[in-house]
Order: structure tokens, then C-alpha cells, then sequence
């Protein structure tokens, strides 16, 4: 049934699949106070007013329902801004780290950079697979295309992002996602630490790739996505350091100048100060004494 579903909503317009989350997002506003209220006290941990916190409930619903056309349905608009970035590490010989926080669509970035870019630069995106069967065959069925290839959260992921890095090719991730036990560390996002993986500085410097931010913003009334690329320029000398708490602290300043972007756009449901499974007893009763 549900596979039938997803396909039948693949062929659906853009709009009316936002449309569809708009709707979703707002249920779920509706019928869980523990949504509403990690997604105000997020917001104003962030110094974001409630206004943006709403403006995010809708946002969020669509980033469901746009995956099944995204992932099976026809191709929709998508537009460039800062793209040269790409065209410049390719013509200097780099391999490209791409960072993107739970900000807008990251679902668009890879696939248009795979469109655009796949047969000069293959790109890798490190992804978390899903747990109900029929939706893993789906979502390996959709990222399986031209450009575009996928490693999950293992040691042999991570090596398989090593090397395409070290094979000048892409990689794409989410520095913002909490990481199992032992995988990070604590540092500030949006003035609260946040368990922080210490996987993307670790392939910067490892690898010594060009890193660069990327979002897909998501255009009003389903008009389709505009991805937005800029520079890592880190803070405190200007290069990223090689004490990991140090460029985790980096990492997350950066991700934050995205967030301030398109703030109505940020997952800020997202458990990101939770203290994942694992961590010491009395940092499990601090993370959720504070969230």
C-alpha cells in the first residue's frame, strides 16, 4: 500500500504537494505539544522570534511530501546561485566537500549538482537509511542516477567518502545531524552545545578538499527550488582547525550564517541538542534538563 501511495503522489505538481504539506505540517502542529514545543524553545535558544518558528511549521510538512517527486517523479525547476564556486574547484583540481545544515530542501542539492556536474565530478552524499523496507528500496531506487552516489552511516561509509574525496570527486553531508556516541563533541550551535560530529573537519583536513555551503531554497507557491553556494570562510584565523572541538565550533558558526539565511526554512524541530545514546549519564541529564 504505502509504496503505491508514494508512486501515485510522484506524479502529483509541485504545488499541490506543498500544498499537501502545508496541510501535514500543520496537523502535526496541532496534535503533539512536544513538536511545539522543541520547535519554539529551538527557535528562541536561536534568538529567532515565535513568528519564524510558525513560518517553519508549513516548511516542514513540505519537505515530506516533496519526496516522492523529487525521488521518483519528472524533474522540476531548479535554479543555480554561486555555481562558479564549483566551476572553479574543478578547474583547480579539488575535491569538494559540500555542507548543508537541515535547512530548506538538501534532498535538490546533490541531484542538481549530479545533473550539472556528475560527469566531470561524481558526487558521494553520506546518508542515514530508512527502516521500514519498502521505504529503503524506494530511496535506493531514487538516489541510484548518473553522478550520484550514496554511503551509509558506517565505518565503510566513512572510508568511502575518504576516498572520493582523495579521487578529487564530491562529497555531501549534514554537519548538523547528531552523531552517535563517541563520533563527536560538544560545541556551540546557536549558543548551546550541541553534540557534534567530528566527521566533516575530519575529512576537510584529512582529504584537503575545497569545502563549500550549499542549500536548496524552497520557491514559493511549488514554483520549484533555487540552490544557493557559498564559501567556508572559518572563523578564528580563517582556516579550520585541527583540534576537533575547535572546527566543530567552526562548522556549526557557519551552518548557523545558512540558518540566518532562510530561518523560516530550518528543521527546528530537529532534536539537535539531544544527547544521543551512549553519552555519559550526567551529560544525558544535562542535555535533557535543558531541552
Amino acid at each position: 500500500m504505502y509504496p503505491l501511495l508514494f508512486r501515485f503522489l510522484s506524479r502529483l505538481p509541485l504545488p499541490l504537494l506543498h500544498g499537501l504539506g502545508w496541510l501535514l505540517g500543520w496537523l502535526s502542529f496541532a496534535l503533539s505539544g512536544r513538536y511545539r514545543r522543541t520547535l519554539f524553545s529551538h527557535a528562541e535558544q536561536a534568538g529567532f522570534p515565535r513568528s519564524v518558528a510558525l513560518a517553519s511549521v508549513a516548511e516542514a510538512g513540505k519537505m515530506v511530501t516533496e519526496l516522492p517527486r523529487l525521488w521518483l517523479g519528472a524533474p522540476v525547476h531548479l535554479e543555480w546561485e554561486g555555481r562558479e564556486l564549483i566551476e572553479q574547484a574543478i578547474a583547480e583540481g579539488n575535491g569538494v566537500l559540500f555542507l548543508t545544515p537541515h535547512l530548506g530542501c538538501f534532498e535538490v542539492t546533490a541531484q542538481l549538482f549530479a545533473q550539472h556536474f556528475g560527469d566531470r565530478m561524481p558526487v558521494t552524499v553520506l546518508y542515514r537509511p530508512a527502516r521500514q523496507p519498502w521505504l529503503r528500496e524506494i530511496m535506493e531506487q531514487a538516489r541510484s542516477r548518473p553522478g550520484l552516489l550514496t554511503a551509509p552511516t558506517t565505518l565503510a561509509g566513512v572510508k568511502q567518502l575518504i576516498k572520493a574525496l582523495k579521487q578529487r570527486q564530491g562529497v555531501g553531508l549534514l554537519p548538523d545531524q547528531v552523531p552517535p556516541e563517541g563520533q563527536g563533541v560538544w560545541a556551540p550551535f546557536f549558543g548551546r552545545d550541541a553534540y557534534t560530529m567530528t566527521l566533516s573537519a575530519r575529512l576537510a583536513l584529512t582529504a584537503g578538499a575545497r569545502v563549500l555551503l550549499i542549500w536548496g531554497e524552497r520557491l514559493s507557491w511549488g514554483r520549484g527550488y533555487r540552490v544557493r553556494l557559498r564559501p567556508f570562510r572559518p572563523e578564528a584565523g580563517g582556516q579550520l582547525s585541527s583540534d576537533p572541538q575547535e572546527a566543530a565550533h567552526q562548522i556549526n558558526l557557519a551552518m548557523e550564517s545558512l540558518v540566518r539565511e532562510c530561518p523560516a526554512q530550518y528543521l527546528w524541530s530537529y532534536e539537535r541538542y539531544k544527547a544521543p545514546s551512549g553519552v555519559s549519564h550526567a551529560a544525558r541529564l544535562e542535555a535533557e534538563r535543558t531541552s
